[in-house]
């Protein structure tokens, strides 16, 4: 007999990261209800950020332990020292209060039954005194967590299932993986969803994986300050201290500053940030409009990457605004302003690789071309690159990457220019994704150009490829109108000669067309027999 099925027991915990996502994002998506679309992603991601700080406490929290008992430390001992807040803090992990701890809320997930003088209590209450809980004790994080749980919009059943289904994935039982690793790819996964499902909104504050890899792929971020004056939810500076990591740098190496004007992505980006170890001080103490006010004034940065709004009509133009060295932008257009307030921001050989709408390389509308030419003759840009398609599923808007770089070295006087739209692989029918070969392989073309470091180490010497990549002088720019799309300037892909002759191809084509029409033929006397046959 086949052995009989165990009753109420509890969920069996996702075996990969694939399914342990998969199941999450189900599972929540059942909460959706009556939320918008912004309050649910909040609720959601603010649980998930929950989650991580208590398992990356109790993870420390054992390492402690463990350490004070292999000293010696007797169990009386233990209990004095374990609840030192600087052993935690001073390890980069959150303080979590009893009442913020995990297995609290997993314990009361149904809520609590009135007892005495108290009341009753939702579990959605008790996260939201959770939330006050930890920002309180974690100075960094004030202002920040979403307390909103309580709400009457919100089904207080379906919240304590989601605890539940949160509590079985048991994140840290994922072998040589972190709490914080494990937590972070979940983050990431949830943001890319949500970025998805919220379409355009989405995409002000979700900038797809592999576009934010090309740029630190070509700036390579490895030390010093690092900007992002629009920073959504902050992955530019994950992908940066990503990079770092695989390259067996140190990411204390690195302090990131960031702005953000919409609150809940302030709050989007504070929290992954936190989640991946990122400290979050350089985001400010709360969000702000770069243009009205930068909060980083008096910061010259080293990189700064960015992926602004596209063509903003509506924004805060001061004519006098010093940062408008090349030319006052137009007031129904703020490309140029992001354009140069980057480059106002970079120190003495600062780099700086920016997202922009594919019209800002040529446009000559209301004083836009005679900026880009200031700009070009200033010697800035360093290099374009043409993107394909379909990269954004928040705007059918045709993209490309401006790179700048204050001092060019030996490739002062040229910019290099990339055509990459032929790149990349479709994920799905509405969405495509650049290969981390596609990546690479404009990294190390730029590099090669550049003369970096990375490329003598890979033995990469760069070489003009036609229809894909040309160095090209000022001067050939200038002669264009200082137009700045790589198409113009990379010419064709150059095909290779196959030896058969123009009548002998014709020919042949000829041949395969016909037999096509004779087995189309063929197919279609076929259906119409049967055809006859069912209708007798």
């Amino acid at each position: 007999m086949p052995p009989r099925k165990k009753q109420n027991s509890e969920p069996e915990a996702p075996s990969t990261m694939k399914e342990l996502k998969a199941t999450l994002w189900k599972a929540a998506d059942k909460l959706r209800g009556s939320l918008s679309s912004s309050q649910y992603k909040e609720v959601i991601l603010g649980l998930v950020f929950l989650k991580y700080v208590s398992d990356a406490f109790d993870e420390r929290r054992e390492e402690i332990r463990s350490g004070l008992a292999a000293d010696g430390y007797d169990e009386e001992q233990i209990a004095e020292l374990i609840d030192d807040d600087e052993e935690y803090q001073g390890y980069g992990v959150f303080v979590v209060p009893p009442q913020a701890r995990w297995a609290f809320l997993a314990e009361n997930a149904k809520g609590q039954p009135a007892s005495g003088d108290q009341p009753a209590r939702t579990i959605g209450s008790l996260i939201d005194d959770a939330m006050s809980a930890v920002m309180t004790a974690n100075e960094s994080l004030g202002g920040t967590l979403p307390r909103l749980y309580n709400r009457d919009n919100i089904d207080q059943r379906r919240l304590g299932e989601l605890v539940d289904l949160f509590s079985s994935a048991r994140f840290s039982r994922q072998g040589e993986h972190k709490a914080r690793d494990l937590m972070g790819e979940v983050y990431e996964y949830f943001l890319g969803n949500f970025a998805r499902a919220e379409g355009k909104r989405g995409g002000e504050f979700f900038t797809p994986p592999s576009v934010v890899k090309v740029l630190v792929e070509v700036l390579e971020p490895d030390h010093g300050r690092v900007y992002d004056p629009c920073c959504g939810s902050g992955g530019m500076f994950v992908q940066t201290e990503r990079f770092i990591r695989e390259h067996d740098g140190d990411p204390k190496d690195i302090h990131v500053y960031g702005q953000e004007s919409i609150e809940e992505t302030w709050r989007l980006a504070k929290m992954n940030l936190a989640i991946h170890g990122i400290d979050n001080k350089g985001l400010g103490a709360r969000w702000g409009d770069t243009f009205a006010r930068d909060q980083h004034a008096d910061v010259q940065m080293d990189y700064v990457l960015a992926n602004p709004p596209f063509n903003i009509k509506d924004w805060s133009r001061n004519v006098e605004d010093p940062r408008w060295k090349y030319g006052v932008p137009p007031a129904n257009n703020a490309n140029y302003a992001w354009i140069q307030h980057i480059v106002s921001k970079l120190a003495p050989g600062g780099r700086a690789g920016v997202v922009m709408a594919n019209g800002s390389m040529s446009s000559n509308s209301n004083g836009e071309g005679q900026i880009r030419a200031q700009i070009v003759e200033a010697d800035l840009v360093s290099c374009m690159v043409a993107l394909p398609t379909q990269l954004f599923r928040s705007t059918g808007i045709p993209v490309c990457l401006w790179f700048f770089a204050k001092d060019k070295g030996e490739r002062a006087g040229e910019v290099l220019f990339i055509d990459a739209r032929d790149m990349g692989y479709m994920v799905d029918r509405a969405e495509r994704a650049l290969s981390d070969k596609d990546v690479v392989t404009i990294g190390d073309t730029f590099h090669a150009w550049f003369g970096s470091d990375s490329a003598a180490a890979k033995g990469v010497q760069y070489a003009d490829v036609a229809g894909f990549c040309r160095s090209v002088s000022l001067a050939d720019i200038k002669e264009n109108d200082y137009a700045l799309t790589p198409g113009r300037y990379v010419g064709a892909v150059q095909i290779e000669d196959d030896e058969e002759t123009a009548a002998t191809k014709v020919e042949r084509l000829s041949e395969a067309l016909l037999a096509v029409f004779e087995q189309s033929a063929e197919a279609e006397t076929r259906v119409r027999r049967q055809m006859e046959r069912i209708h007798g």
